[in-house]
């Protein structure tokens, strides 16, 4: 079996739900803990770190990671979705999990899990755990894949919890308010294992929900919010963020995007908990490790420039809350005129977002290789109902190549909308 060959057998024997959305999504622990069982619970073995959250999950998983490495420890990570290669989702000290081990534990391991009908996500958190334990790693980074009550990485019992912010996404599994939605994220708080809240972004039930469930557990709280350890940031000359704070001072980011302040704050409120838990982390690891995320942990797709000339940005938000920040700096970044390729998938919330887009730039409305992807002529039509203007094209190589072309001097591209469309776009330029 060659690794082609493995990853299209998870991909179609265990439902993808990046291709196929709600008829991919397994409530409940029952398979995850089977899949545990079997393999001797290999969570077991190391430190964990959960981070849960609506929007900032693979930011914050990868930068605690690249603070960690800096520190000298071996860090796993296994984060969600890949963009390119299903590898990115299972990472030690930012390398990829091996082609080979993935062929072995296909080949290995199918005859016991396809009688359970795994779904894809269950299979990919217990090879992501097995290869943390092979790899005597000391700490993983753990983010949940959808909600956190139900979600199978929710079996760990970690160090520190975090919670990114709460905003609406997958409702239609994880509830139709924000209460509902922050009580599914909260149930990753574990008894006695402190617990970081980044935003609740002035909800009051919300907060409310998140100190209830840590109240029942005994588990203490720290809204990052409340401390506000960021005093201001901006864009700096090589594309980060530069951030001036309370107890850091001057503070340098690699990750140049407009919602990394919000995820810096939680990360910062998170450092002091992590060495209460006793973890050697000094100050200087910390500047290193927000200083070198992506070459520290190969991190992608988050304001990421892929050409300084002309000016080039992709970025994976792809919900109201996401796209809210990715709006706001595209108005604040300088260029003569904005072009924007986008395309979504048919499960959000299309209408809120085409309401929030510039409408002086000029669209390039394309689709997603995944099934999920609204069709770019259903979408073309939605985005020109809501004062958009541009043209359709069939997929993301299609809309690039025509705004390339019309790109002229001090012009801006960006490319996004859904992390596929990200996806598409980087499998063409790396």
């Amino acid at each position: 079996m060659t690794y082609q060959e493995a990853t299209e057998y998870l991909f179609d024997s265990a439902p993808l739900f990046q291709n196929i959305g709600a008829g991919a999504y397994k409530e409940g622990l029952t398979t995850t803990k089977l899949l545990d069982e079997h393999f001797n619970h290999p969570h077991q073995s190391f430190r964990t770190i959960h981070v849960a959250g609506t929007n900032g999950k693979g930011s914050c998983c990868h930068t605690l990671a690249s603070i960690l490495q800096e520190a000298g420890y071996k860090v796993g990570l296994y984060t969600s979705p890949h963009l390119v290669d299903f590898r990115e989702r299972i990472r030690v000290n930012g390398k990829m999990i091996p082609q080979q081990r993935v062929v072995d534990f296909v080949e290995q391991e199918k005859s016991f899990f396809e009688p359970l009908h795994p779904s894809f996500f269950e299979l990919a958190t217990a090879l992501a755990f097995l290869y943390f334990r092979e790899e005597k790693i000391d700490v993983a980074l753990v983010e949940v894949g959808l909600g956190g009550r139900l979600d199978c990485t929710n079996i760990i019992h970690p160090d520190l919890s975090i919670i990114t912010n709460i905003s609406f996404d997958h409702t239609q599994f994880l509830g139709d308010t924000l209460e509902k939605i922050a009580g599914e994220k909260a149930g990753i708080i574990k008894p006695h294992v402190p617990v970081i809240i980044g935003e609740t972004n002035g909800h009051a039930e919300v907060k409310k929900t998140f100190w209830n469930n840590a109240l029942i557990n005994n588990s203490k709280i720290v809204f990052a919010e409340e401390r506000d350890e960021i005093k201001s940031s901006g864009q700096n000359p090589s594309g980060g963020r530069t951030y001036q704070t309370h107890h850091w001072g001057q503070l340098e980011g690699e990750l140049g995007g407009l919602c990394q302040e919000k995820n810096t704050n939680t990360i910062l409120a998170a450092i002091p908990e992590l060495r209460e838990a006793g973890y050697r982390i000094s100050d200087d690891d910390v500047r290193q490790g927000f200083l070198h995320v992506c070459e520290n942990t190969g991190l992608l797709g988050r304001w990421q420039k892929l050409s300084q000339d002309p000016l080039i940005i992709c970025d994976t938000g792809h919900n109201v809350g996401g796209m809210q920040y990715i709006i706001e700096q595209l108005e604040t970044t300088p260029h003569r005129k904005l072009h924007i390729i986008i395309g979504m998938v048919s499960d959000k919330d299309i209408t809120t977002v085409l309401s929030m887009l510039p409408k002086e730039a000029h669209y390039y409305f394309t689709q997603a290789s995944v099934k999920r992807a609204m069709p770019a002529a259903q979408f073309a039509t939605k985005a020109r109902n809501a004062g958009l203007y541009g043209e359709e094209y069939e997929n993301v190589s299609a809309a690039y190549s025509a705004a390339f072309r019309n790109l002229k001097k001090d012009d801006l591209l960006f490319i996004g909308g859904s992390n596929f469309i990200v996806a598409d776009m980087l499998k063409n330029t790396l």
